[in-house]
């Protein structure tokens, strides 16, 4: 068989497999289908799939294959990045500053030391760590994944669990956005490289001056053309970071931050992710499973995903709670709030995917952020809607 029908076999193991789990088994409720698409990019990797039937593993992820789904992978991560840049709305959090500064701080702070001092253990033991890295990069990073929330992702959920729209739901999403920026920001500090310190700050320049053209640019074109330009304005602002030694996703991030989301139409928006969604990141999925390795041993993997998972569930429900006490919020909410910034799922794989690109960390490290990823996702509805059954008071109450 030739590449391209090798490709397209490839292709329909993506769609189907999740499909038929998530249809049949109903796992939508404490597993919804990207989760389910994570779970099976790993089974179809070479931990599972690979060590059970390597030479058909081998025939359908052949390297022309893999390099072929990689293309669709890049850009399919660049444009929902792009899309969650483009959803922060740091008006409103600026707005509610001290609230927002507060919940989002304690929010991302206690759960990135919690992070940090499980990293602190891992250290130290060869096999976790990255060639490239040194050794605070390896302990920032891993507490930075311990304390991400995925802003599309909690969208979703939101969504399902028909609080986003209430007040208690765009407070939440005020939190998430500070918390997407200090993301993005350590990742940038974790990837700046001094030998080539000219170019990166180069670049930031240039992307100051340029974005300060092109906001000017989009409040002059129509709606239909944003789009179109905002496509251009992605693939330059990714390709420029990838050029100065930051990572194409930091470019892909900034290139939508600059931009405000009232300049497009919001259902249009929701559509879009949707089908980012829908057709081309589980693409993404797959090539993530692909990375998983279980070469420290099964079980050295699941005891670090388990240890980090503690870490990030316990850090980011002791610094709600912290934040709940000094805003003085009802019974119950800081509970609420602090699990539903548990969904970590895409953006925490995105930024493990960075730090495993720059050999930072290793690929056991990276096997146990996804397997933390996935659990901490799945833990979040069937937690949540229990608490929102006996809570609808402070759901529909106002800010």
């Amino acid at each position: 068989m030739n590449t391209t029908e090798i490709y397209l076999i490839a292709m329909v193991m993506i769609f189907t497999i999740p499909y038929l789990i998530w249809r049949l088994a109903g796992t939508d409720y404490w597993a919804p289908l990207v989760v389910v698409q994570i779970v099976t990019g790993i089974v179809l990797g070479p931990g599972v799939l690979g060590a059970a039937f390597p030479g058909y593993y081998q025939f359908v992820f052949n390297p022309a294959v893999i390099q072929s789904l990689n293309g669709v992978a890049w850009w399919a991560v660049m444009l929902f990045v792009f899309i969650a840049g483009i959803e922060l709305d740091l008006h409103e959090a600026w707005r509610h500053r001290r609230e927002s500064g507060i919940t989002a701080g304690l929010a991302l702070g206690v759960p990135l030391a919690f992070g940090c001092l499980a990293a602190l253990g891992m250290v130290g033991d060869a096999g976790w760590a990255g060639t490239q890295g040194r050794p605070w990069q390896f302990v920032l990073g891993i507490g930075m994944a311990c304390a991400v929330t995925a802003l599309p992702i909690l969208i979703l959920l939101m969504e399902k669990l028909a609080i986003l729209r209430q007040q208690v739901g765009q407070r939440i999403l005020r939190y998430a956005s500070m918390d997407d920026i200090a993301i993005w920001g350590v990742l940038a500090l974790i990837l700046m490289d001094w030998s080539r310190v000219g170019k990166q700050l180069g670049f930031l320049l240039a992307f100051a001056v340029l974005g300060w053209a092109f906001r000017r640019l989009m409040r002059w074109m129509p709606e239909r053309d944003r789009w179109y330009a905002g496509l251009i304005w992605l693939a330059l602002c990714g390709l420029g970071a990838d050029w100065s030694g930051l990572h194409f996703m930091v470019g892909a991030f900034l290139a939508g931050a600059i931009l405000d989301s009232h300049w497009f139409d919001q259902k249009q928006m929701d559509l879009l992710r949707h089908h980012v969604l829908l057709v081309v990141m589980p693409v993404f999925f797959l090539s993530t499973g692909l990375r998983t390795n279980w070469t420290m041993g099964g079980g050295a993997v699941f005891i670090a995903a388990g240890v980090l998972l503690l870490a990030s569930v316990s850090g980011k429900l002791i610094g709600t709670h912290m934040a709940g006490r000094i805003l003085k919020w009802q019974p119950g909410e800081a509970s609420l709030i602090g699990w539903l910034l548990q969904t970590k799922a895409l953006i925490m794989i995105i930024f493990a995917n960075v730090l495993l690109d720059k050999q930072i960390i290793s690929n056991a490290t990276f096997t146990a952020l996804l397997l933390m990823a996935v659990a901490s996702t799945m833990l979040t509805v069937p937690v949540v809607a229990p608490m929102l059954a006996r809570m609808k008071a402070l759901v529909q109450r106002s800010a």
